[in-house]
């Protein structure tokens, strides 16, 4: 018996919760998703990412049968949803609009699929008041939802989806229409739901810093292609093509060719500057590349603080943004290249007194780039 469960619960672990096999989605001659494969494991936290328009939000349609594939198919739990209708599977969403009725109270909001299903007015009663409070709305019961806030709203929304405990939670670009400071408090809080649910959650967004904050794992989407999956450190500092480096943060980029290689290193000029670098891609000599350097790996230093040394470009301080823990420089290179860099903030540092049209140095050590196949 022991070990019938445990092999039960390790097939369960294993076993991704949902499965997309090959699924493409057209609208007539415009198609949206192309050949899209992805597993989804047992209480992760997934995003998908992407500009609007990409298909990401499109995906989420599929999985919760609002929408039919063209192509492909889609598997929970082992079996085939493509014509189970939504009601029956096991998922709920979170729309982005919410989709609350405003002359409910907030009570009534969340237990009106409860009272749809004729559930027992002392079960509903409990229910209601458990995913209240794991929302923090054990108090506004009464309230009605046009006297709620934003945040609140949307807490209202999610313990709707929750009240039935479903294996997946759909969320549609929840936090978009909220401030920054309730909207950073949000994240927080729904990764901390999330993790007390032990639930599923895929989370569409077209916010990088979101994503990254609060991802297990990150789809990066494009033009209905995905183009990377893998964790927030992953994808921000291994990104698979030059999309994905533009796309998540900020990012210089330098192309260049490879001039020689030394060992498992390679030898590339930029600005006239040699550089040596890890030949992470195996190129060859003659090879085009980008070289990558995000602005935070990038140090710069005044003309007065160090003598020139392997590796240092020259430049100009071009503008000096200050925003409170870091300061953000634009500098330009020799060659008239603007580059950025980032570096916080330490009031007792005079060494970050840059001043405008100050000439300085660049630098950044050797390996925090990342090469790439060159891209047209």
């Amino acid at each position: 018996m022991i070990i019938s469960v445990f092999l039960y619960l390790t097939e369960h672990m294993t076993t991704p919760l949902i499965e997309i096999r090959h699924v493409c989605k057209s609208y007539g001659n415009t198609s949206i998703l192309n050949d899209i494969s992805l597993s989804v494991n047992h209480g992760e936290f997934l995003t998908l990412l992407g500009p609007s328009g990409c298909g990401k939000t499109t995906l989420l349609r599929l999985i919760s049968g609002f929408e039919s594939p063209t192509q492909g198919d889609i598997y929970i739990n082992g079996q085939c949803v493509n014509r189970l209708l939504p009601q029956k599977r096991d998922v709920h969403t979170v729309f982005q609009s919410y989709a609350l009725f405003p002359h409910l109270s907030v009570f009534e909001n969340v237990a009106f699929a409860l009272r749809c299903k004729k559930v027992p007015h002392q079960e509903i009663e409990e229910r209601v008041f458990d995913a209240l409070r794991l929302v923090q709305l054990q108090d506004f019961s009464e309230r009605n939802i046009k006297q709620l806030s934003g945040g609140q709203q949307q807490r209202v929304a999610i313990a709707r989806a929750i009240i039935n405990r479903p294996q997946v939670l759909l969320l549609d670009e929840p936090l978009s229409s909220l401030d920054y400071r309730l909207r950073k408090a949000m994240q927080s809080e729904l990764k901390q739901l999330q993790k007390t649910l032990n639930m599923t959650f895929i989370f569409v967004t077209h916010d990088q810093e979101e994503a990254l904050s609060m991802s297990d794992r990150i789809v990066v989407f494009n033009h209905g292609y995905i183009e990377q999956v893998g964790t927030p450190k992953c994808v921000y500092e291994t990104p698979a093509n030059l999309y994905v480096a533009k796309f998540i943060g900020e990012a210089n980029i330098f192309d260049v060719q490879v001039h020689s290689l030394e060992n498992s290193n390679l030898i590339t000029f930029v600005e006239e500057v040699s550089l040596l670098c890890k030949n992470s891609g195996n190129y060859k000599i003659g090879d085009r590349i980008h070289l990558i350097v995000r602005p935070e790996d990038i140090r710069v230093w005044s003309l007065s603080e160090v003598d020139k040394t392997e590796g240092m470009l020259p430049g100009r301080i071009a503008d000096i943004i200050y925003k409170g823990s870091t300061v953000d420089l634009q500098v330009i290179l020799s060659s008239g290249k603007m580059i950025y860099a980032s570096e916080f903030f330490d009031e007792d540092d005079d060494k970050l007194e840059y001043t405008l049209n100050e000439n300085v140095w660049v630098q950044w050590l050797s390996g925090w780039e990342v090469l790439l196949p060159y891209e047209d």
